[in-house]
């Protein structure tokens, strides 16, 4: 018996490896006993290549039974409704409350830096496990970035940690364009979001030009952390 907790797929190398690993198991009538919060079917959703997996779906559901576990109660959402999730300033404090964070959505992740394919592009993550991610601002806002890079981000993604919010005072109002789109996108589709940052909520935009989409984002990043917002369902 080969037993494997929190598993998931998040790339083609460690598809590719899974999936000579379990036609091994299955050949030798080994019994594979795993946690997921993915069912069979799902798993490596709309990776690269993903068609090479699907062999190793087909094995999973022809010798696996799917039991569903599910309480109705998601423990990680109370961990976020009795947590802080804006820190001001970004400070070695800040980072330490992001990770503590972390560790408390996904208890058996290790903290490793890693990259993940988004929209055929790399992005340098600071953490991933199951459907949480952890990014430095630079990563997702400092840079060639598209609004359906954050789309394809909060399909996947049900929490998102961003840390080193920058302020914004008119000479980064691309960035800050930026952050306006993520925050839009990550709204709609009820992602939770963890913040560090160089200053307070309503002190972030110190610009003039992106002042009236900022009040918004201001309106927005306030709901994102009432018991109401984070109590909604993602919506993948």
């Amino acid at each position: 018996m080969l037993c494997f907790d929190e598993f998931f797929v998040t790339d083609i190398g460690d598809a590719m490896i899974l999936g000579g690993l379990m036609e091994a198991l299955f050949e030798r009538g080994i019994t594979l006993v795993a946690t997921s919060n993915i069912v069979p079917e799902n798993l490596y959703k709309d990776g690269l290549q993903r068609q090479r997996f699907l062999p190793a779906i087909g094995m999973l559901q022809r010798y696996t039974q799917v039991f569903n576990l599910d309480s109705g109660v998601d423990y990680r959402l109370r961990t976020l409704q009795t947590l802080p999730l804006y820190h001001t300033p970004h400070n070695e404090v800040a980072a330490e409350a992001l990770r503590t964070m972390f560790q408390s959505l996904v208890p058996q992740a290790e903290i490793t830096q890693c990259f993940i394919e988004v929209n055929n592009r790399q992005l340098q993550a600071n953490a991933v496990a199951d459907d949480v991610v952890w990014f430095d601002f630079a990563a997702l806002c400092d840079g060639p970035r598209s609004q359906n890079d954050y789309i394809e981000l909060s399909r996947v993604y049900h929490t998102v940690l961003l840390q080193q919010v920058p302020v914004f005072s008119g000479s980064n109002d691309d960035q800050a364009r930026r952050f306006i789109n993520l925050v839009d996108e990550f709204y709609d589709r009820g992602v939770k979001l963890i913040l560090s940052a160089q200053a307070p909520l309503l002190e972030l935009y110190r610009g003039s030009r992106l002042s009236f989409e900022f009040d918004r984002t201001y309106s927005r990043l306030q709901e994102m952390q009432s018991e109401e917002y984070l109590a909604s369902a993602h919506k993948a």
